[in-house]
């Protein structure tokens, strides 16, 4: 059952993706006619296995990839290098350069990035106990994630897009991040979280998406309204889609 949040028509929708299709290899489709539409002011959980083209749909959105066929709107507007201005991007692994300290980071970012608010980002790595001294390889995985979802959640974007940010994080750590951290984004912007860790993410979803096997909906819709239906928390409820998923 797909319910409307992921249908067309949205008139003030963040994201839109119509008949997206993507594969690297020749008849095996990792994104099949995939389609979503986003609205503004949302955080949202696009949730599923590994392999189901969860990464792949961020890079596209990011233009990392180009699409084999179909269309991505940002903000209503086609996907160009335009858009990148638009959205604020965490990759699944670290990328910065470990020889860099946390100080040089934060002024990297100013200057590349207008939107970008180093009060903002000075005060949440200081709750972290992050040394702007620091160089990066000095800091644990679990600590450069941190830094790296704190550098692209103090940007003032219109779609954050968040490919497994607490996968490395400490336990302790991570509702401050999910409560303090994902919960300082722009009200008028859109959060795409994918994880595997749906019980720990499932407090700060709006809305939510299970994603199969070529990017295929299998249930999607506003998280409280679902989990009040249903009688089930969204952990649960992933486990019966993908065990019924897996066995049909």
């Amino acid at each position: 059952m797909n319910y409307a949040v992921f249908e067309a028509g949205l008139p003030d929708a963040t994201l839109s993706c119509r008949d997206l299709c993507k594969s690297y290899q020749k008849g095996s489709p990792v994104l099949q006619n995939f389609n979503c539409t986003l609205p503004a002011g949302k955080i949202v959980g696009l949730l599923g296995p590994n392999g189901c083209g969860k990464s792949t749909l961020m890079k596209l959105i990011c233009g990392l990839l180009t699409p084999d066929s179909g269309e991505i709107l940002i903000c209503g507007q086609p996907r160009t290098e335009k858009s990148n201005a638009l959205i604020s991007y965490l990759p699944e692994r670290t990328y910065f350069d470990a020889y860099m300290k946390v100080c040089s980071l934060l002024d990297y970012f100013c200057d590349f990035y207008a939107d970008f608010d180093r009060a903002l980002a000075e005060r949440l790595l200081a709750d972290l106990n992050v040394p702007l001294n620091a160089k990066l390889r000095a800091l644990s995985k679990g600590t450069k994630e941190k830094v790296q979802l704190v550098m692209v959640m103090a940007r003032r974007a219109k779609l954050y897009l968040l490919d497994e940010p607490i996968a490395g994080v400490d336990p302790a750590a991570r509702d401050y991040i999910l409560h303090t951290i994902i919960g300082n984004y722009n009200p008028e912007a859109t959060v795409v979280i994918t994880t595997h860790l749906i019980h720990d993410i499932e407090p700060v979803l709006d809305e939510f998406a299970f994603m199969g096997r070529g990017g295929e909906i299998l249930l999607s819709g506003v998280a409280d309204d679902v989990r009040a239906e249903r009688g089930k928390s969204l952990d649960e409820l992933f486990r019966e889609v993908f065990a019924c998923s897996a066995n049909s």
